[in-house]
């Protein structure tokens, strides 16, 4: 590794795996209403939340947590401004009160909120505009869901913060896969443990609770009663469950990837799963965890957290790239799952967060799965055939390309169908 790398690696960790209750786009929209509040000083009276295409997208099928099964961008502001706790930032309504659910939709009734639809901004962008009285506050979250990239009060900008400084979130063009696996072989295992040992308790609570219980669609319920109890079900099963309960309003808080709770959970879950089957050390689970998270944001760094492209398929192809590391597996057979797995259903669409993304989920950690088995067996899907080009990295590369600038007219296509246009 070039020096500075490994210091580098463990920043970007530290800033992506962080905690998160609910779909990450509401809970973002949360945060920022809960900021202009206090930035307010009192409870707006008027609120005007404008976002991006793709927060539209993803806010419009899920049920905000502690809402009492009401769903909704003027939904998830309301709550944040009434009870939200901005220091929480993407655990901002883990602490309201029950009775909170009742004065949402009473104010939801009387239009105290509403949305419109922010244009020529990036994917991710939220801004709050509210007032109370002769006061205005606004608040804008960009680039990254907990990110506040400005604070108005009264007209005056007290803070403007456009972009991400690298010393604080690491720099994630260094990626690559190579230097990926020698960190994994290589971190001090105290330098991970805490947020791994926050990742796997976390997103295993959720996936107990998605198998346990009925939400949504019950996805991961459904493998396991077809398809039988065996660790290849259990793995993809563990990964549709967490999202089952948590795109139908489970208050549990889960650890992300790359802005997501749906990809730090499918990053986790098969590889939870299989270290279990396997019995392998704690140690080597660990080794396999960091491997996975990285290759993962390794993929959406390309992508951006947010796009037409399914980030289901990012972390599915990573878990497996995690499940081959617990069985010793190195770098030709990890690029070659990659290769497989993404060269198979890379270009699911993404048409917001909702009940099927754990069937999304579910066919991504499947893939994942296939391109191993196929990648320790020697085959893999040639180089110059399709997006699949020249070596592992290109691979990752075009694929990136893909969800990124080849599905921004996708993207429109979806919202306006999804928007009734």
């Amino acid at each position: 590794m070039v020096p500075g790398q490994y210091e580098n690696y463990l920043k970007i960790l530290n800033k992506e795996l962080i905690p998160a209750m609910g779909c990450t786009e509401p809970i973002a929209i949360a945060f920022a209403a809960a900021k202009a509040r206090q930035v307010l000083g009192a409870m707006p009276e008027e609120m005007v939340a404008l976002c991006s295409g793709n927060i539209i997208k993803n806010v419009k099928g899920v049920n905000v947590p502690n809402a009492g099964g009401q769903k909704g961008i003027e939904v998830a502001a309301l709550l944040g401004a009434l009870a939200g706790d901005a220091d929480l930032e993407l655990e901002v309504i883990s602490r309201v009160p029950p009775e909170a659910a009742e004065e949402v939709r009473r104010l939801a009734a009387q239009g105290v909120c509403r949305c419109e639809l922010a244009e020529g901004v990036e994917n991710l962008y939220i801004r709050i505009e509210a007032k109370a009285g002769s006061d205005t506050a606004v608040v804008e979250v960009k680039t990254k869901h907990n990110h506040i990239a400005r604070i108005e009060k009264n007209g005056l900008v007290l803070l403007e913060a456009d972009d991400i400084p690298a010393e604080d979130g690491g720099d994630k063009s260094q990626l690559n896969l190579k230097d990926i696996l020698e960190f994994a072989d290589t971190v001090k295992i105290e330098d991970v443990k805490p947020l791994l040992d926050q990742q796997i308790r976390c997103n295993s609570e959720i996936a107990r609770v998605g198998l346990e219980e009925d939400w949504g669609a019950s996805v991961g319920r459904t493998l396991l009663e077809v398809w039988g109890d065996n660790v290849r079900t259990r793995a993809m099963a563990s990964a549709a469950a967490g999202s089952d309960a948590r795109m139908n309003g489970c208050a549990l808080p889960v650890v992300i990837n790359a802005g997501s709770g749906n990809q730090g959970i499918t990053c986790a879950m098969p590889v939870v799963t299989y270290a279990k089957e396997l019995g392998v050390s704690d140690e080597k689970l660990y080794r396999a965890l960091t491997l996975t998270n990285l290759i993962a944001l390794h993929q959406k760094r390309y992508i951006g957290n947010l796009s037409a492209y399914c980030g289901a398929v990012s972390a599915g192809t990573a878990a497996a790239c995690g499940v081959a590391y617990l069985y010793g597996e190195g770098y030709d057979v990890i690029g070659r799952t990659i290769v497989n797995s993404l060269g198979n259903v890379g270009g699911i669409v993404c048409d917001g967060a909702k009940a099927s993304c754990a069937a999304k989920i579910a066919s991504a950690v499947n893939s994942g799965l296939l391109g191993y088995e196929m990648a320790k067996r020697s085959r893999v899907f040639p180089f110059g055939e399709g997006l699949v080009e020249e070596d592992y990295e290109h691979t990752i590369r075009n694929f990136g390309r893909l969800g990124k600038d080849g599905m921004k007219s996708t993207d429109v296509e979806i919202l306006n169908m999804m928007i009734g246009k």
